[in-house]
């Protein structure tokens, strides 16, 4: 057991924050949404109701489709994209999708390999892409999740003030919708920047994501 923990330590304890600050935010967001509703002289509601009501799916989802999408750029970005001195950058000769002796696929591939790696053809195609496909598909579903939900909770709004519900295109094409939407892609974007640049000149020892402490600034593709 303490084998499995020590090698899954990252998988586990982020997976354990992540479960503590969605219950925080649960809790905290039910508390908000209650007193929002005493103000409005309405009755409060259970928690079990708000975190399966629309007002708190938004919430969740909004925030995972701009995680997501911080992801998938950052990730499909890199396979061209270059920044010198960057641990977080490829070298500076092997922008591309490089070569399959490189990439360790069909006949370069080792014994260890995994099997699609081996196999060649389409199945070996879709498993060099598989990363970015499923964080695409994920920030889809999370971006769909938002709008649909986000929908229902702005028509809710509406409603209690005796104005017309929109439709789910109506909504989608709101300010409403795209000031939620913006405010989290730039916070993303800004943060994967920063990190990629401020990698170049400062310093973590001991972590995968610096240089080590001692590394040129201009040494790029080194990873500590």
């Amino acid at each position: 057991m303490r084998r499995v923990l020590r090698e899954n330590a990252l998988g586990l304890v982020f997976g354990l924050l992540f479960l503590a600050v969605l219950a925080g935010q649960a809790l905290s967001g039910h508390a908000a949404y209650d007193a929002a509703q005493v103000t409005d002289g309405l009755a409060p509601v259970s928690l079990g109701r708000y975190v399966t009501s629309s007002s708190f799916a938004v919430d969740v989802a909004e925030n995972w489709q701009s995680e997501y999408l911080q992801f998938l750029l950052f990730i499909v970005g890199t396979v061209w994209l270059l920044q010198r001195g960057s641990p977080e950058s490829k070298e500076l000769d092997k922008a591309g999708l490089e070569s399959d002796e490189d990439q360790k696929v069909g006949r370069f591939a080792d014994d260890d390999s995994p099997a699609a790696a081996r196999r060649g053809g389409w199945v070996t195609t879709l498993y060099s892409n598989s990363l970015g496909i499923v964080m695409g598909l994920i920030f889809v579903g999370s971006w769909g999740a938002q709008s649909f939900a986000g929908q229902v909770a702005f028509n809710e709004e509406r409603l209690a003030q005796l104005q017309a519900p929109v439709s789910w295109a109506g909504y989608v094409t709101s300010a409403e919708f795209w000031n939620r939407t913006l405010q989290n892609w730039q916070s993303e974007l800004l943060a994967v920047g920063s990190m990629a640049v401020l990698s170049i000149y400062l310093r973590q020892r001991g972590s995968p994501e610096s240089k080590p402490v001692g590394q040129a600034h201009d040494s790029t593709g080194v990873e500590g």
